[in-house]
């Protein structure tokens, strides 16, 4: 009637054509939108009707609404689905709800559910919030459970470092080169924010080290290298990390170097240039000492040269004043001869040479 009653009010005012051709339009509006409603429901039934049905056979009934819903929530509703359906066959109940949500903040669902089911199987406690919290994290939680169900074998050091061994020099100065394996197992109580496989490949490593380090001679090390297991198995590596440390085995322990005997040699070597350079230093200062002391010998020769240029000054002040005579000045020069051949005899030297010319002559 109330579409009817605009026709009627255009009947009465309008002549019998206008109005015909008026409804025609209108009715042809309004089939053209239901019958693109009718497109867009039977596109949503050819797309989900298949997920529906394979839930509902499955006994994990999914709505047939909350599946158009998805799709407007960017939603993979076929991941969603397979996924319920998978944690219903395996004895669990997961909502569409949880499995959306964890979906849209980026969550790997079918990893979650995977390990859900294996954990559950393997009789381990994981809730869905810890699987979430965990993947959300970034480990990867499907992984973890495997490994909490079959521990691993991780190699000390790790080979992606590009080192094989682990050097460590016993008391004795003999380097031993040591190699572990280390048997762990997923603590899913401590995955969220516990330390990652680096964090029990530098622990044992600091332990192999230090425990080779505390030996007193190699030989003891390589008589019992299960002690070295034991020693640092002792000291609780894996606390406050994912993991739970099994065992640790020395794989392999080799003898390398005489390190002390190259650190001894190295410090004889240095000692030897310190030795020398202190000896250099004291040679140095000889020369410099003996240089001034002949500097100062070359200095009092020229006081006792310049002393020796007064005396001719003197004496011809003292001719001059008639405080000196001829004959004082040859007595002074006679005294000065004898003293000068005094000398001459009293030098063996100088007395072969003064011999030998009295014999020639």
């Amino acid at each position: 009637m109330l579409l009817l009653s605009p026709l009627l009010a255009i009947s009465s005012t309008t002549p019998l054509s206008l109005a015909i051709s008026t409804a025609t339009i209108v009715w042809i509006v309004l089939g053209s939108i239901g019958g693109l409603i009718l497109l867009i429901l039977l596109g949503f039934a050819y797309q989900f009707f298949g997920l529906w049905l394979q839930a509902l056979v499955s006994n994990a009934r999914v709505g047939f609404i909350d599946l158009i819903m998805m799709k407007f929530r960017k939603v993979q509703a076929r991941e969603i689905v397979f996924n319920r359906i998978s944690a219903k066959k395996a004895g669990m109940d997961l909502p569409t709800q949880h499995l959306e949500a964890h979906f849209l903040a980026g969550g790997r669902v079918t990893n979650v559910v995977r390990a859900m089911i294996a954990a559950d199987k393997a009789r381990i406690d994981l809730p869905w919030e810890t699987a979430t919290a965990i993947d959300l994290a970034g480990r990867d939680i499907l992984d973890a459970v495997r490994t909490s169900v079959d521990p691993k074998v991780i190699d000390c050091p790790s080979p992606t470092h590009g080192k094989t061994t682990i050097d460590a020099v016993a008391g004795d100065g003999i380097q031993l080169r040591a190699r572990a394996r280390v048997t762990v197992r997923t603590n899913i109580a401590r995955l969220v924010g516990g330390a990652t496989e680096e964090t029990i490949v530098a622990r044992v490593g600091e332990g192999i080290i230090s425990t080779i380090g505390s030996a007193a001679t190699h030989l003891k090390v390589l008589e019992n290298p299960d002690e070295i297991s034991k020693t640092v198995l002792a000291k609780g590596l894996d606390a406050g990390t994912a993991f739970e440390i099994l065992s640790i085995d020395i794989a392999d322990v080799d003898v390398g170097e005489n390190i002390g005997a190259a650190l001894q040699a190295d410090q004889a070597a240095a000692d030897k240039k310190r030795f020398q350079a202190d000896a250099e230093k004291r040679r140095a200062l000889a020369i410099a000492s003996e240089a001034e002391f002949q500097a100062d010998a070359q200095k009092n020769r020229a006081l006792v040269i310049l002393a020796e240029a007064e005396v001719p000054k003197a004496l011809a002040y003292a001719f001059r004043e008639g405080n000196i005579g001829i004959m004082d000045y040859y007595r002074m020069k006679n005294i000065l001869a004898d003293t000068a051949m005094r000398d001459s005899i009293s030098d063996p030297n100088d007395g072969d040479a003064a011999g030998g010319e009295i014999g020639n002559a």
